[in-house]
């Protein structure tokens, strides 16, 4: 398939990129599904700290949100990168160690769950704002296309042998091949050779909140970062209200095995591999905007199916599946083409604030979500939730429906002066 061989294939320091974001990823997901199968199983934990153990990930992001994005734009982003991974290890290596002397409580739980909300918050701001420094705007599409791609696979492996894991070597022990994880991504970041722009002189830093202010008004000024913004939080209101709840729903109410979640959450990434071979063809025949638009609704729809899960055991996988392959293909090609569109139209010394914005308004409506989903789990049930998720996601959709971003481009609205290629980067280094 022409899709693995040809262009940014051939990028070599591209493909060290790859490498590490895929086995990030695959690590990142692990946790996803072992930190709550830890609480849920290992420790019996009541639906409500489920929940909070959700929030705190997210509160972690937000705590850090802005500020994250001034020190990406501030210093060289890979070293951000391996550092970040490092301390995720180092984190996460905690849980196994005290469950192994049997010491693991709660409380260990929630502060593994907000060192790891924090370090991924500058893993993620300083990736997204370093691909456009390795590759030239017009191959950003088919960049991001290629990573959510691997991160589809990693993400069908991760769902697919995390659930075994814990069912085999408990919840703990899935977080000890988790911690491994992250440092072979660090030595893959490691070994990236092109040359990055040196940091900023500290004579020309600005304080942190003039320069997280000069980010915002990057987003507030532009007619289609605003909209984007927008579905975003949509987006993200619709996960924090799913991810609290799924695993508890489809554990208690529907009574299916962590193997087998496992198993049903892994038709997820082979479909979201779907999503990512797909992005760029969506993108052709409707425009990034019209992709965006198509991926939500998907998204949405699929949500909403999974939520009419019945208690009959072959009907309710034949639903959770069901999600699976129309959900999962549509908010991969959603995510690829709104984070193309925006690298191309975000000027690369503003690049990480902007990115870090973002990220930090995802995060509130996340949280936003996992809290009302506490609320909605006490009083309705899990169900609610669900079904106010999928409702969240179809909002995002309509957002971007009745906003300019429907029309538009990632070919059409690039700004090419303002992105430093890896070959501009070897030049102003040699400048300076």
């Amino acid at each position: 398939m022409r899709f693995w061989r040809d262009g940014l294939w051939q990028h070599e320091d591209f493909r060290r990129l790859w490498a590490g974001q895929t086995v990030s990823v695959f690590g990142s997901l692990t946790t996803r599904l072992a930190l709550p199968f830890t609480a849920v199983i290992f420790l019996d934990a009541p639906g409500w700290q489920v929940a909070l153990l959700t929030s705190v990930d997210v509160l972690a992001g937000i705590s850090v949100g802005l500020v994250a994005g001034v020190w990406v734009d501030r210093l060289r982003r890979r070293p951000i990168m391996i550092a970040a991974d490092l301390a995720r290890a180092a984190a996460i290596g905690s849980v196994p160690l005290a469950a192994l002397f049997g010491a693991l409580h709660m409380p260990q739980l929630y502060a593994v769950a907000f060192a790891s909300g924090v370090l991924t918050t500058f893993f993620d701001v300083a990736y997204q704002s370093y691909l456009p420094t390795l590759v030239r705007n017009d191959e950003l599409v088919e960049g991001n296309s290629k990573l959510a791609a691997s991160a589809s696979v990693a993400e069908a492996g991760a769902f697919g042998s995390a659930g075994w894991l814990a069912q085999l070597l408990t919840a703990p022990g899935a977080m000890a091949i988790d911690a491994a994880t992250f440092l072979v991504s660090a030595y893959s970041i490691f070994r990236i050779e092109a040359a990055e722009p040196p940091s900023r002189p500290l004579e020309e830093r600005e304080s942190v909140r003039t320069e997280v202010v000069e980010g915002l008004r990057a987003i507030v000024h532009d007619p289609l970062q605003v909209p984007m913004v927008l579905s975003w939080m949509c987006m993200s209101l619709a996960s924090g209200m799913i991810g609290g709840v799924i695993i508890l729903f489809v554990t208690r109410d529907l009574g299916f095995s962590p193997g087998a979640q496992g198993l049903i959450y892994a038709v997820g990434g082979v479909t979201s591999l779907g999503g990512a071979l797909g992005a760029d063809l969506c993108r052709r025949r409707l425009g990034a905007g019209g992709a965006m638009i198509l991926g939500l609704t998907l998204g949405g729809v699929g949500v909403l199916i999974m939520a009419g899960a019945p208690t009959i055991i072959w009907l309710a996988a034949v639903l959770l599946v069901a999600q699976q392959i129309i959900s999962d293909p549509g908010w991969t090609v959603y995510d690829i083409n709104l984070v193309s569109l925006r690298q191309a139209i975000t000027p690369d010394r503003v690049m990480g604030r902007v990115n870090s914005a973002v990220r930090f308004s995802g995060l509130v409506a996340t949280l936003t979500g996992s809290l009302a989903t506490a609320v909605l789990v006490s009083t309705l049930g899990p169900r609610a939730s669900l079904v106010a998720g999928g409702g969240a996601a179809l909002l995002g959709a309509a957002t971007l429906l009745l906003s300019p971003v429907r029309t538009a481009d990632a070919e059409t609205v690039v700004e090419p002066t303002e992105t430093l290629t890896h070959t501009r980067i070897a030049e102003v280094a040699d400048e300076v």
